[in-house]
């Protein structure tokens, strides 16, 4: 029979605990040690605190990252229905609310409590307050330097997540050692994240919401859009469809390219029917001036600037220049991180350093809004931990 193998996972976020169990569910010998205090501290903040767990539909554009197509490989290895139906055997019964998946709780904490149920349960030892220090290759096996102890492991699983995020504990940490064994990192940046926007009306219209398409313009050519609602605020703009958007746009700001968005308020009109609509209105009440003649069309707050920006052409494309994102810790997840050239997408095993393996937001790949990072973070901790806990000769 086999050696037992010793896995050990550093990082105990949603793909660490995904790594742990299913490492264990091999037969290995499993440990992770987590550097704050407590586990999932990131999950427990999800969907505002609700958990979106995954989503029933994964889009070609759901990932991103210098080579996406390798979150297709993984996916293709264990997907949504295979989450769900992990989680609905601990006793996650989900709820679909627009596609996305929460816990019927509505609680992000029942996730992490049957995480942890069944990771004590497979005999998993889960380490608080124990910081990586130090990972060194010995021969097969890696001896692993925290600042109370050094562990021996014959496979290591690096599930640090990034630094976004303002929970305490997020860092770059991972990257460190990643690096220490050989990797290479691309720049990690901001990703769904509010943007910051050149112009002197932001005050003024700040606490607006509305329905808008928008269009991110990289160097002029056409890059992605999204439709949604969105948040005009002090700064420029923010909600779900600027988030999506975000990560292309600082990526090409950290290249020095320019970025740009076009406001599109009336999405539903072509712009030769807004004009006819338009001029309908004037003709149904010739006494109101163009101010008055947009009330009821769009929230107060914005007419003045409508008007000020190139009307009627601006309800259709009021353009904004990006200047910056928030920081980091106003992100939900970041872009950027381990090279997935150099890490297999069978197995998540490091092509470099064998042995040592990546799940989760390490890696150069984030996810859309809707639950696309979670179940990056199941998918690779399912595929990381079972290919590190299999018993090999």
């Amino acid at each position: 029979m086999s050696e037992r193998k010793s896995v050990m996972i550093i990082g105990g976020g949603a793909s660490g605990l995904m790594a742990a169990i299913f490492a264990a569910k091999e037969g290995a010998a499993v440990t992770v040690l987590e550097h704050s205090q407590s586990f999932g501290k990131k999950l427990l903040a999800t969907g505002n605190g609700r958990c979106n767990l995954t989503n029933v539909q994964i889009y070609g554009d759901s990932y991103r990252g210098s080579h996406r197509e390798f979150a297709a490989k993984v996916l293709e290895r264990y997907d949504n229905r295979q989450t769900i139906a992990f989680f609905s055997k601990l006793g996650i019964y989900t709820m679909n609310q627009a596609g996305r998946l929460y816990p019927h709780s509505q609680q992000a904490s029942s996730v992490l409590d049957v995480l942890m149920m069944e990771a004590r349960h497979r005999k998993v030892k889960l380490k608080t307050c124990e910081e990586v220090k130090v990972i060194a290759k010995e021969g097969d096996s890696f001896r692993v330097l925290t600042e109370n102890w050094t562990y021996h492991a014959d496979r290591v699983i690096l599930c640090t997540g990034s630094p976004a995020s303002n929970i305490s504990g997020a860092d770059d940490s991972g990257y460190q050692l990643a690096r220490m064994l050989g990797h290479q990192v691309i720049k990690p940046l901001p990703a769904l994240v509010p943007l910051r926007c050149k112009g002197k009306w932001f005050s003024s219209w700040a606490g607006i919401r509305v329905d808008a398409k928008v269009t991110l313009l990289i160097d002029k050519e056409k890059k992605a859009q999204e439709r949604g609602e969105v948040q005009m605020t002090n700064y420029g703009v923010s909600g779900i469809p600027i988030f999506q958007l975000s990560g292309y746009a600082v990526r090409a700001l950290d290249d020095g390219r320019q970025a740009e968005l076009l406001l599109d308020f009336l999405p539903e009109f072509e712009e030769r029917n807004l004009r006819a609509f338009l001029q309908m209105r004037r003709e149904q009440c010739p006494y109101k001036n163009e101010k008055e003649l947009l009330c009821g069309l769009f929230p107060d707050k914005l007419i003045p600037i409508l008007l000020k920006t190139g009307f009627p052409q601006s309800i259709k494309e009021l353009r904004l220049q990006v200047q910056s994102a928030h920081s980091m810790t106003n992100a939900q997840v970041c872009s950027g991180g381990v090279d997935v050239t150099q890490v297999q997408p069978r197995t998540l095993e490091s092509s470099l350093c064998p042995g040592l393996y990546f799940a989760g937001e390490i890696l150069d790949i984030d996810g859309a809004c809707g639950g696309y990072n979670l179940q990056w973070a199941w998918s690779t901790g399912a595929i990381a931990g079972s290919s590190a806990g299999r018993e090999k000769g």
